[in-house]
């Protein structure tokens, strides 16, 4: 990708020319992305999948595909809201006249994703409620006993309302700009992010509270890293002065989520076999569907060390000298692997663990 910049007085021309540059190399983002967890998460679910059993019915092909895709979905939308909502943080406030161009695109876009996330998670409530009744038509009433009676159900709901809050604060800020503060709208999408563990597996025992913290420190720093690099690829790459001053911010904070998200992964997922009763560690990890979606899961996430190194460690240095590099391709590979991995991830919470 081939980044210019303008040494005119006003660089908001600079700006406007630059966004239209590199849009084969964006579109390639979200095309992996979207692409990589959908496929991810269609194959692991379908490896995974129980065998119908004789006289039990069991949910039509809709539900069985839609259902892990759609809840696939709610994380791809929730990561890009906050990426979009941490962008002003990376950013920066101090040359208004370069970020203020960048920010008035990326609003808009926050929002439309806060609803779509919104959307998805009532959806997935729908469907899984049509996962417990297979073969009956969900009804209001089915709905409302299943969110009343279910944790998962209460988180959906409880991160759709985060969801579409989030909007609200977003429609604010499009009105108000940044006069509408970063962090509570940084806040109000990471807390939308917390139930997400509840919908998946949980454990009975006294590990439970410490496992559940480790599962939401890993979806966090997932989502803060994968949205991040999303949102700073998509609305700066071109710029070569706003890369050099967002890419080191960015850089630091991926660092951290690698280690938060490796470590919780690992503790989250192995405890829960471990915790799980008639499941035997090591050998689970190959003999179950579970293990091997965990394995994938590790895989995927130990090929992004590579790459995020050198982007840190090779391109960085160019970056900040303002120097061309080929940073966008490799970081569309970098999130092409994230969402390997988040499909992974969505068809790990959804596997039966023994």
């Amino acid at each position: 990708m081939t980044v210019t910049t303008d040494s005119a007085p006003d660089p908001a021309p600079a700006v406007e020319e630059g966004a239209r540059g590199g849009a084969a190399v964006r579109r390639l983002m979200v095309f992996g992305l979207v692409s990589s967890t959908t496929a991810a998460v269609l194959v692991a679910s379908a490896f995974t999948g129980e065998e119908a059993a004789p006289g039990i019915p069991m949910p039509g092909p809709l539900v069985a595909h839609g259902l892990p895709f759609v809840r696939a979905m709610i994380d791809l939308a929730a990561v890009a809201v906050v990426g979009l909502t941490v962008l002003p943080k990376l950013l920066g406030f101090g040359a208004p006249d370069r970020t203020e161009p960048v920010m008035r695109r990326a609003r808009p876009l926050a929002v439309s994703l806060a609803w779509v996330w919104a959307l998805c998670a009532l959806v997935t409530i729908v469907f899984q409620t049509a996962e417990l009744n297979p073969g009956q038509v969900p009804t209001i009433g089915m709905v409302i006993d299943y969110v009343s009676g279910v944790g998962a159900g209460q988180g959906l709901l409880f991160s759709a309302a985060c969801a579409l809050a989030s909007a609200g604060i977003g429609l604010l800020a499009l009105r108000f700009g940044e006069s509408v503060p970063a962090e509570m709208r940084i806040v109000i999408a990471l807390f939308g992010l917390l139930p997400i563990p509840v919908t998946g597996h949980a454990v009975d025992s006294v590990w439970h509270d410490p496992i559940m913290i480790s599962m939401e420190l890993h979806v966090l720093g997932a989502a803060l890293w994968t949205g991040g690099l999303l949102a700073t690829m998509l609305f700066v790459a071109w710029d070569r002065e706003l890369l050099a001053s967002t890419l080191p911010k960015f850089s630091k904070l991926a660092s951290v989520c690698l280690v938060v998200v490796s470590v919780s992964g690992l503790v989250s997922g192995l405890s829960t076999m471990a915790l799980t009763p008639g499941v035997e560690l090591p050998g689970a990890l190959v003999t179950t569907g579970y293990g091997w979606l965990l394995i994938a899961k590790v895989v995927f996430t130990a090929m992004l060390v590579p790459i995020a190194a050198h982007i840190r460690f090779r391109l960085l240095p160019k970056v900040e000298r303002r120097e061309g590099t080929a940073v966008a391709t490799w970081a569309a590979a970098e999130i092409f692997i994230m969402g390997l991995a988040y499909g992974v991830a969505v068809a790990l919470t959804r596997a039966p663990v023994g």
